[in-house]
This record gives C-alpha cells, structure tokens and sequence, in this order.
C-alpha cells in the first residue's frame, strides 16, 4: 500500500461524518424518548400498595372471623350415626377409621402427637409420608394422599360421605 496517496482527508471526512451521525442519531433518540416522570409512577404504586394492605387486614379479619367458628364445625360425636352409616363400631378419634390406616400406622402417628382426626385432618400429605417413611421400608406401599380428606370428613360427622367415599374408593387411593 501506498502511504504517498494517503492524505490527511482520509481520515477526517469519516471521522467527520460519524460525528455528526452520532449527534443526529442523539438528538433524534433524544426526541422520542422523553423522561419519564418517575415520581407519578412511584405514588401509583404506593396508592396500590396500600390498598392490598387494606385488602389483606380484611382477611386477616375474615381469617380470624372463621376461625372462631372452626369448632362449631365440629359435631358432637355420635356413635350410633357412625355405625348406621360405616356399618361397624367406631369410637371417637380411632385413626383406623380412615381407610389405609391399621393399627401399627395409628402407633407411628401417635409417636408423632397426631392421635385425634382433627389432628389428622390438619396433617399435610407430605408429613403424613413423612410419618410412614419413619416406620420402614415396610411401609412405603401406603399412600397418605387421602388421610387428611377422609379424617376431616370423620371429624365433622359426615359419615355418609365418609362411607360413601370409602366404597368408590377401595385401598384408600384417589
């Protein structure tokens, strides 16, 4: 290459050029993207966020209401109603009365200070496995999925429901 033809304006007309680019293309950019008001943004959404507090004490409120009510849900046990609509005696909070659970089940639960179906109703799955997982290996043919269900619904007195679900639903599963 010859460095004889290389003058000075070479390099200054595309150095001129991309500047006055880059000033066109800052003052074009500039134009269409005017500053945003931060300031109504963040009051909308303090406004916003005070009401999903107002929202929330609500149901805290709601929350605190209905549980209050929570023992009125439970009836008083009736073991006469049990027996007409299971078939069999039933004594009150016998965890074998949930289907899947047999007496050596009852044992682990109880270890675990879940001895009444109340208890159990408010067991999740996973520390119902949980509690299964403590016994053995023996024991991880059993699936918990349903416990809580069927111990809510003894609970409340809902035999009828109780039995019927126990009927379509043999071996306890969902």
């Amino acid at each position: 290459m010859d460095l004889e033809y290389m003058n000075i304006w070479c390099w200054v007309i595309p150095l001129a050029v991309g500047l006055i680019c880059g000033f066109f293309g800052y003052l074009i950019g500039r134009g269409s993207n005017p500053t945003v008001d931060h300031d109504k943004e963040i009051n909308a959404l303090k406004e916003h966020n005070t009401k999903l507090e107002a929202d929330l004490a609500k149901c805290n409120q709601k929350l605190v209401a209905g549980s209050s009510l929570a023992p009125d849900k439970a009836k008083e046990f009736n073991a006469t109603a049990a027996k007409k609509a299971l078939g069999k005696s039933v004594k009150k909070d016998d965890l074998r009365l949930v289907e899947g659970i047999g007496p050596k089940i009852q044992g682990l639960f109880h270890n675990y200070e879940i001895k009444t179906w109340k208890a159990l109703s408010e067991t999740s799955v996973s520390k119902c496995q949980e509690v299964l997982d403590s016994g053995g290996d023996r024991y991880k043919v059993h699936d918990p999925a349903s416990w809580p269900m069927q111990a809510k619904m003894a609970y409340e007195g809902k035999w009828k429901e109780l039995a019927k679900w126990q009927d379509e639903h043999k071996h306890g599963k969902l």
